[in-house]
């Protein structure tokens, strides 16, 4: 059997048993495409989940109970011989070609880093409410406009993380965008136009039951990767950015209230 190549890390708090279950089928199903481990990081007492995760073949792992940064984090230390890392949320789904492409793609250039692709938005139900695909205007869209880059179904190389030091703790919201500013300057990221996710927005994701924190906090991030004379005209720019995300998201808020 090949070592694997690919680190799926799953963090769950054990609450969302059903979409557990789901989210752990679609990741082993990757496998059959990529040799993958699948790590979940799960609090001691959710004795269920860790059931679920166990049947599934996932690496369990504690919750270090200090947010989702840490949580990831104590995932990508689990690392042995995996290359890639991918994150996934609890009520999400990987998309096996599309991931096996993405993987490809970072097979193929050792100076890349990222590999990112389109990512299905989905109903509670599983019905798609839209696709997100920036392609490479999102790379250079990262330190001035909107973070388009999917981080569930986004490959990115395990050596360019530990690197950069993971992920910061001291973030609740776009932690992947911290990420990925720091990333752009470890080599290049390539995108291809499959999908290889789909995120599932209800009310009760973090990004989406708190957009005005989500986006206070993103823009004090863009402002620190910026060049220091950039700095004071920030705002020009980053809150229309964060008015244009939020209608964005109200949107696609409405359209999903009205599919079943």
């Amino acid at each position: 059997m090949a070592e694997p190549k690919l680190l799926v890390v799953l963090p769950t708090l054990g609450t969302r048993l059903d979409l557990l279950a789901a989210a752990s089928t679609h990741e082993s199903r990757a496998s059959a495409r990529v040799p993958v481990t699948i790590a979940v990081i799960v609090p001691r007492g959710a004795s269920k989940a860790r059931q679920l995760a166990k049947k599934a073949g996932a690496r369990i792992i504690d919750d270090p109970g200090s947010g989702m940064a840490a949580a990831v984090n104590a995932g990508l230390a689990s690392a042995t011989s995996e290359h890639y890392y991918v994150w996934v949320g609890d009520d999400d789904r990987l998309v096996a070609s599309g991931i096996a492409a993405l993987v490809d793609e970072l097979e193929r250039d050792d100076n890349a880093v990222v590999a990112y692709g389109q990512c299905d938005y989905i109903t509670q139900s599983g019905a798609v409410i839209g696709t997100s695909g920036a392609g490479a205007l999102a790379r250079f869209l990262l330190p001035w406009g909107p973070n388009l880059i999917p981080h569930p179904g986004t490959i990115v190389r395990i050596s360019a993380l530990r690197s950069i030091g993971f992920f910061d703790p001291a973030l609740n919201y776009a932690l992947d965008l911290d990420v990925f500013l720091k990333l752009r300057a470890t080599g290049t990221f390539v995108s291809r136009p499959v999908v290889s996710a789909q995120f599932r927005w209800h009310p009760e994701s973090l990004t989406v039951a708190d957009r005005h924190a989500s986006s206070t906090e993103a823009m004090a991030i863009k402002r620190r990767h910026l060049p220091a004379w950039a700095r004071p005209l920030s705002p020009l720019w980053h809150w229309p950015v964060a008015w244009a995300s939020m209608i964005a998201s109200e949107l696609v808020s409405a359209r999903a209230r009205r599919l079943p």
